[in-house]
């Protein structure tokens, strides 16, 4: 018996080739010594970084496949959705309520005051030639009607300033009258004082101060008075307009409450969820004061336009005929034919013309605010006023006899005269006016008041509610979470 040890391969199988022994590889040592370099270990490679969004979106993925992750994903939808509903609406209604105190207490005022500016340098001037034509028996009266009509614009012009924009158009009309103001009074005075005198030129004065009036100061008070009406309209016009994007948040927010109760009643058939109807209740009483709150107030406004502003427009624009025409009235006899106008081959006396033209204003003015006028106290002084204002053109047109017929102090006691003179119908159509425009402004503060007062409270109370909308909402998927626990 042969004896083999271990370590030996084991004698080759017959038909099979010896195969020679391969070495074994040793690996190198490491280098030693001084200078030696060990190469650091290499580390796996790794792909790019992901964002902190990207990772938040993969765990908002994973617990959304959970009920629980489901529930919490739903509750914190409904209370940005209800949450955004109410910041919406109190945004919104809080810029319709501020236009709406505007048009009441700043934007109408200041659109006032402009006419107001206008009739006061209007009648200023009619009065200076009232009291030139009276020479020296000017009476107190006169005199007092044109001082506190200076003083009036004065004023007016003042708080204008003090409510414009600094870099406004209206802020280079206020400072163009106020520059024009004091030249025009000293014209008035050299004109007074020259005639006092008997000197021919105090006419001329008058002519040029009447001149500045009617072609620099009027018009400038014109633009000032058409300036604050647009901003009136701009007023209007960001009160008014529904709030369409707090509606549809409101009603997206309500229809993803019902879904949720919905999904909720079909997977515990429990009818109600406490936290989620106080969410939905809240939200319909935020919905349905957004929108009968934000209606009345547009009635409100509505009313206020075409029964206070657009009317008082009107008797404006009717006042300052009347005055432009009395002014003319007078002027034709300070003038004397000195002015006259040529329309196609006939000559006229250009203030009597401009006369004629102002009293067919002023009776269009009439007749429209008559059809704008909706109740019996606001057309008794309208109707009044067309009565004087015919009386008035048939004393004119006695008056204007008298003065073509040479008799020129005949002519003047029936336009300046005690009694029965054409400008006790004037001083009635003045007052009827006024009058009319109290009634109306009266009417416009009421129905202005109650628009602004229908929206008073609500951007604040949309807020809060909205805040316990979003608490029911959380509360409400809190309950059904709990259960899971």
């Amino acid at each position: 018996m042969t004896y083999t040890p271990k370590s030996s391969p084991p004698p080759p199988g017959p038909g099979l080739p010896v195969l020679p022994a391969v070495p074994a590889q040793v690996a190198p040592a490491p280098p030693t010594g001084p200078g030696a370099h060990t190469p650091a270990p290499s580390s796996p490679p790794t792909g790019p970084r992901r964002t902190a969004f990207a990772e938040g979106v993969d765990q908002l993925r994973s617990a959304a496949t959970t009920e629980p992750g489901r529930l919490r994903v739903i509750g914190a939808l409904l209370a940005l959705l209800v949450l955004a509903f109410g910041a919406v609406t109190a945004w919104q209604m809080t810029d319709r309520a501020a236009a709406a105190d505007d048009v009441l207490t700043r934007s109408q005022p200041l659109s006032s005051d402009a006419a107001d500016i206008y009739r006061s340098l209007a009648d200023a001037n009619t009065a200076a030639s009232s009291g030139f034509l009276a020479g020296g028996q000017e009476s107190a009266a006169t005199r007092d009607r044109y001082e506190r009509d200076i003083r009036t614009a004065a004023e007016k012009l003042v708080n204008a300033a003090a409510n414009a924009d600094p870099d406004s158009p209206s802020t280079r009309t206020i400072a163009k009258l106020n520059r024009l103001l004091p030249e025009y009074k000293g014209l008035v005075e050299r004109a007074r004082t020259y005639n006092r005198q008997g000197f021919p030129v105090g006419g001329a004065y008058l002519r040029y101060a009447n001149e500045k009036m009617q072609r620099q100061m009027l018009p400038a008070a014109q633009d000032l008075y058409t300036k604050e009406n647009q901003r009136l309209a701009a007023d209007y016009a960001a009160a008014t307009p529904y709030p369409w994007a707090a509606i549809a948040l409101g009603l997206a927010a309500l229809a993803a409450l019902a879904w949720a109760q919905h999904r909720t009643y079909r997977r515990t058939n429990r009818v109600l969820n406490h936290g989620l109807v106080a969410a939905t209740a809240t939200a319909t009483v935020v919905l349905l004061w957004l929108v009968v709150g934000h209606t009345l107030a547009r009635a409100g406004l509505n009313d206020s336009f075409d029964h206070g502003v657009r009317s008082l427009n009107v008797l404006h624009d009717a006042r300052i005929a009347s005055l432009k025409a009395r002014g003319n009235e007078n002027l034709t006899l300070v003038a004397r034919g000195a002015e006259t106008k040529k329309v196609g081959d006939e000559t006229y006396d250009a203030y009597d013309y401009d006369f004629g033209r102002d009293i067919k204003a002023l009776a269009t003015h009439l007749a429209a605010a008559g059809k704008l006028a909706d109740d019996s106290a606001g057309e008794r002084p309208l109707t009044a006023a067309l009565g004087n204002m015919q009386e008035w053109q048939k004393r004119h047109g006695a008056a204007r006899e008298q003065d073509e017929n040479g008799n020129y102090q005949q002519a003047l006691d029936r336009v300046i005269g005690a009694k029965g003179a054409t400008g006790e119908c004037f001083d009635s159509v003045d007052e009827n006016l006024r009058t009319a425009l109290a009634h109306e402004e009266t009417e416009f503060k009421r129905a202005a008041g109650d628009g602004r007062d229908a929206l008073t409270g609500m951007p604040a109370g949309a807020a809060v509610l909205a805040v316990l909308g979003a608490a029911g909402a959380v509360v409400g998927i809190g309950r059904r979470l709990s259960e899971y626990r």
